[in-house]
């Protein structure tokens, strides 16, 4: 009974080689958090703003970008192939954006877009730490936060429309009239 035993534990090691020492194993452990970390800080940005594709959503869409980068670098894959792994990556998380960009009625009612815009570049972020691009990954976090911050509050400096009232949304023309 010791030799099946034996044998079972043998294999036990070899499924887990993977991470065969303590450098890789906290490489690994530290583009895997910096990517759901980063998720998370996009995530709860739009979790604060009522948004349905929040902090779990986001997290995951990183550590599952991540994730995808990084199995193919363990695995030695050629940077041919992982280019194809990104490819396949970019246009997956663009349907998952797909599905939260909701279309009304009229042309200009749309909602979602910016939500998903969030997911896939949430995804770029996890591919980006999952590549052990942490600082360009924490950098385009920082981007993606001052953007809905300031771009709003930018373009009401520009807006010379005037039939917009200050700080308010754009007059509507009436139903069937051009604009």
């Amino acid at each position: 009974m010791g030799g099946w035993w034996e044998q079972v534990g043998e294999t036990v090691r070899e499924e887990f080689s993977d991470l065969p020492d303590a450098a890789r194993l906290t490489r690994i452990t530290i583009r895997l958090l910096v990517a759901a970390v980063l998720g998370g800080v996009l995530g709860y940005e739009r979790e604060s703003k009522g948004k349905a594709a929040g902090l779990r959503t986001h997290m995951l869409v990183a550590l599952g970008a991540a994730l995808f980068v990084l199995i193919p670098q363990q695995h030695g894959m050629s940077n041919a192939d992982l280019s194809r792994v990104v490819q396949g990556l970019v246009a997956g998380v663009g349907f998952l954006g797909a599905g939260a960009i909701v279309k009304g009625n009229g042309d200009e009612d749309i909602k979602g877009l910016t939500t998903a815009a969030g997911l896939w570049l949430t995804a770029a972020v996890g591919v980006a730490a999952g590549l052990g691009r942490d600082a360009t990954a924490v950098l385009s976090t920082g981007l993606a936060l001052v953007i809905p911050a300031t771009v709003p509050r930018v373009t009401r400096l520009f807006d010379r429309d005037p039939a917009r009232p200050p700080g308010g949304a754009p007059a509507r023309p009436a139903k069937g009239k051009p604009r």
